[in-house]
């Protein structure tokens, strides 16, 4: 994966983590991309927003996208390394490519994609960590609750 155009991509899922955070939500965003770069889904966590725990960025991503014959050649672009659910996800649709805005304030499932084949990509994003990194210090209890810890 050329590491600019995903840069240019995880510009699309910060503007969702930061409308996620305007609504009262977690900053976490997420785009998915179709093999000829076509923005298919965009999304971002809405679990506060809408009371429902499973409201991840990806999943509202994909879920943007709509059903497709297959997923293969497609990239996941998410803010934060994805969660066993959204790794789930990404295994189970047969996603190929997932970049990751920063794996630093959350270390999820990536590295387990990664044994499957999924070709991963961890920009270490400076704005994507400090976005995490300020949403955690201010709202640490739900920051916890998010997490699963």
């Amino acid at each position: 994966m050329d590491e600019r155009l995903a840069r240019v991509w995880l510009a699309t899922a910060v503007e969702e983590a930061r409308a996620g955070l305007a609504e009262g939500g977690i900053p976490i965003g997420a785009a998915l991309y179709g093999p000829d770069g076509t923005l298919l889904g965009r999304g971002h966590n809405r679990r506060v927003q809408d009371g429902d725990p499973s409201a991840h960025a990806e999943t509202a991503a994909f879920r943007a996208a709509g059903r497709r014959r297959t997923y293969r050649g497609t990239t996941m672009v998410t803010t934060l390394s994805p969660c066993w659910y959204c790794s789930g996800l990404v295994r189970q649709f047969g996603i190929s490519r997932v970049v990751i805005g920063e794996a630093t304030t959350f270390h999820g499932g990536h590295d387990w994609l990664a044994g499957h084949g999924v070709e991963i990509l961890v920009l270490a994003d400076p704005e994507c960590v400090a976005l995490m990194r300020a949403f955690a210090q201010d709202n640490p209890e739900l920051w916890q609750e998010d997490i699963g810890e």
